[in-house]
């Protein structure tokens, strides 16, 4: 599965203001509620109960928040880049400040792994996340995400 099949390039966004965790995922679940026509609040419960489990904090400045909505029927997923780091608690404790959400049916579970693995596979590259960090504008974003698609498609 790639990237460009369930990224929502409408959604990126270049220097999210948040003050903290919990304020993020409100956020994130308001502009993925609205996209997408859902109640944010189920949104934002379902990235917190994904949370409770153990932070997605995924290393190096990274976080994938992800989580199952009932009524959804396609992988969905957006991407900010924060205008100041944040604890997010991650495995390495360094502050956050690229945030890839992920959203997935309850039904999707080979789906979701494949999405998860997607964006896994585009933030292990310091490089790419180096460029993404020094993209200042939304297109600059998308830019390097479709020159990630290219490269791995070849």
């Amino acid at each position: 599965m790639r990237l460009c099949e369930f990224l929502d390039f409408d959604s990126v966004r270049p220097a999210m203001a948040a003050g903290n965790k919990r304020q993020l995922l409100q956020t994130l679940g308001q502009i993925a509620g609205q996209r997408l026509g859902f109640d944010p609040a189920a949104i934002v419960d379902s990235l917190a109960e994904r949370e409770r489990l153990g932070s997605t904090g995924f290393g190096g400045g990274v976080a994938i928040p992800h989580g199952k909505v009932a009524g959804l029927k396609n992988v969905y997923a957006m991407m900010v880049r924060l205008a100041e780091p944040l604890d997010y608690a991650a495995i390495d404790g360094a502050p956050v400040d690229l945030v890839f959400l992920l959203l997935s049916p309850p039904d999707s579970g080979a789906q979701h792994l494949k999405a998860l693995a997607a964006v896994s596979r585009a933030v292990r590259s310091e490089d790419i996340v180096e460029k993404l960090r020094g993209a200042r504008s939304r297109d600059a974003l998308i830019a390097v995400l479709m020159a990630l698609e290219e490269r791995d498609a070849a």
